[in-house]
């Protein structure tokens, strides 16, 4: 299982007082994504939570924002057609958007949250692909 979480005051969706916020994206050991969230308020006692499949964008990019891109990483031995298919099947993208994914993936350049991307190294190396994902350097 590989876990990414945010955290941080926002507004209580109640009273608007300053409420605690939690997120968190997990890949699960089936190999499926899943987020949940949790909000707490002090001030009036109401809490919520939410879960789900895919990644609300503000909670994507706050986790981006907070511990850098993950990037997808291939292998000298990454052949296009096993690139292709497990791309196209994971990220539905259709044959005119294919080429220029792939080119991105080849140099380094496609990322995303470390569970996501992770999700994607494991689905080629289950293709035979050699890939990784690595975080890059984030201040």
């Amino acid at each position: 299982m590989i876990v990414e979480s945010v955290e941080g005051p926002v507004p209580c969706p109640s009273c608007r007082a300053t409420a605690r916020w939690h997120g968190v994206q997990v890949l699960l050991d089936d190999d499926s994504l899943r987020w949940d969230t949790e909000t707490a308020c002090p001030a009036c006692g109401s809490g919520t939570a939410g879960c789900g499949r895919d990644l609300p964008t503000g909670m994507r990019e706050r986790m981006l924002t907070e511990h850098g891109r993950t990037v997808l990483r291939l292998g000298a031995s990454a052949h296009g057609p096993a690139v292709m298919r497990v791309l196209r099947e994971r990220l539905g993208v259709g044959l005119t958007e294919i080429r220029a994914l792939v080119e991105q993936v080849a140099a380094g350049e496609y990322g995303g949250t470390l569970p996501e991307t992770e999700l994607l190294a494991r689905k080629l190396r289950a293709a035979g692909v050699d890939a990784v994902a690595v975080r890059e350097a984030h201040f």
